[in-house]
């Protein structure tokens, strides 16, 4: 080699001249995917046995190369590796690495058949699966944290909404088994994308296979995978599952954005349904009343952070020609930081859920009884009236509480009801009782108790 910078680079023996140190810097992802020092150091391990299967390392050899990479994990896991120039990546750090500990001859073994573009791209499939069991462990504690509420505080009424105006009464429990039926709902596709991303990519060289009939699938099963993907084209330039990732990752702040606006809103003075716990909450610099609650806003202004990581690289992505190309290390930044920032939004959310308190009372006393217009109007379809029909007699009654400036529909008396239609008798007074209107829906899904505790179990059933 002309070029000693050249001869450290594992790209280097075709080039003479000096890379910009610009584009030194601009090409480097070292800072970003060292995370991942763990899954490449895996997978040069299992990678080496396979090697060892078709006689391109003997076992002195493999035992060397196996001992020098436990040391780099070590330095890794410690905090002591020592970065030096020309690490472009993860990749390129612990080859160099190794060769420094076990000798450069044994250590350019390693990477026999194997590319830069088969490595990262197995790299990033076992660090994505190990980050996905990671939120798949706290995802399932948020759950179960709303659902340990839903259980403690099921005798709990409040207005239910639609349109932000108050709709029909519902149980405090029936709101909280909305959003644990989301994140359920989130939890499941978490499992299913693992089990699509978990098949291996390694022994698809840069593009073309594997000159030298290596075991693709002895080496996928050992790096934990289900299986080789078929074809070392997608191999190497399959992101999907990138994307897939951050469209969940977005599809679960959507959910958690919305979560944290129900709450905001029930916060406030105007509604004062809910108070956050002083860990979650800040104050003002400049009034000193204001209890504000950031931990919320922070999980809904957060959720424009994930999004714009899942459209930044899908515009990377979308016209890439086959196979691998340079844009794909645009994958990483944007993923790891929507993992964190999903990681950290399930744990602050947990921590507003477990710890906030409720006041029984005013979510009671925002009931009004105009919310059970629509009883009235089912009061007459049980004495045989069509619902179409009783819907304009409610109304009806609705309109002549108002005109007499009644304060609700409850207050009009037998002949007043008579008035609008002959068929209200004395026991429509048993209409105007919140509990008995949320205790009538028992239909799968409804509000009364036994329709909520069964939503309980059925999600509780599914977080296994």
């Amino acid at each position: 080699m002309s070029s000693e910078k050249a001869e450290l680079k594992l790209w280097g023996g075709r080039f003479t001249g000096k890379t910009d140190p610009l584009m030194d810097l601009y090409n480097a992802s070292l800072p970003y995917d060292q995370k991942m020092y763990n899954a490449d150091l895996d997978n040069s391990k299992y990678y080496t046995e396979g090697l060892l299967k078709v006689g391109l390392l003997n076992q002195e050899e493999l035992s060397e190369i196996h001992r020098g990479l436990e040391i780099i994990r070590g330095e890794w896991k410690s905090g002591s590796f020592v970065e030096k120039q020309g690490d472009e990546d993860i990749h390129t750090a612990n080859e160099r690495r190794l060769g420094e500990i076990i000798g450069r001859h044994i250590a350019g073994k390693v990477h026999t058949g194997r590319s830069r573009n088969d490595q990262v791209a197995t790299d990033m499939r076992i660090y994505c699966r190990e980050a996905l069991e990671s939120l798949s462990q706290i995802l399932r504690d948020l759950i179960g944290a709303i659902l340990q509420r839903a259980e403690s505080e099921l005798d709990v009424l409040m207005p239910g909404y639609t349109h932000l105006q108050r709709a029909q009464p519902i149980r405090w429990s029936h709101w909280l088994n909305l959003y644990a039926s989301y994140f359920t709902e989130d939890f499941k596709r978490l499992q299913q994308i693992k089990e699509r991303l978990n098949v291996s990519p390694l022994g698809s060289g840069a593009l073309a296979g594997h000159p030298y009939g290596i075991d693709r699938e002895y080496i996928a099963g050992k790096l934990g995978f289900n299986g080789c993907i078929g074809n070392s084209l997608q191999a190497v330039s399959d992101r999907d599952f990138v994307v897939e990732i951050l469209f969940w990752c977005s599809l679960f702040m959507n959910h958690v954005s919305r979560f944290s606006e129900d709450l905001i809103i029930y916060s406030t003075a105007e509604f004062g349904f809910v108070k956050l716990s002083d860990a979650y909450s800040t104050g003002s610099s400049l009034m000193p009343q204001k209890k504000n609650p950031d931990s919320l806003e922070l999980l809904r202004g957060k959720s424009g952070r994930v999004f714009g990581s899942l459209s930044g690289f899908m515009m990377s992505l979308k016209s890439i020609p086959s196979t691998y190309n340079k844009d794909m290390q645009e994958d990483k930044e944007p993923l790891f930081d929507a993992l964190t920032t999903v990681e950290h939004s399930i744990l602050i959310a947990t921590g507003v859920i477990s710890t906030l308190d409720i006041n029984k009372e005013k979510m009671f006393n925002a009931l009004t009884m105009d919310m059970l217009a629509t009883d009235l109007a089912d009061y007459l379809v049980r004495k045989g009236v069509p619902f179409r029909e009783t819907h304009h007699i409610s109304g009806e009654a609705v309109s002549k509480a108002e005109k007499l400036n009644l304060s609700g529909i409850d207050k009009l008396t037998v002949d007043q009801f008579k008035e609008i239609d002959e068929r209200f008798s004395s026991d429509v007074a048993d209409v105007f009782d919140f509990e008995v209107s949320v205790e009538r829906r028992t239909a799968i899904g409804g509000t009364a108790k036994s329709a909520v505790l069964q939503q309980i179990e059925n999600l509780k059933s599914q977080l296994v």
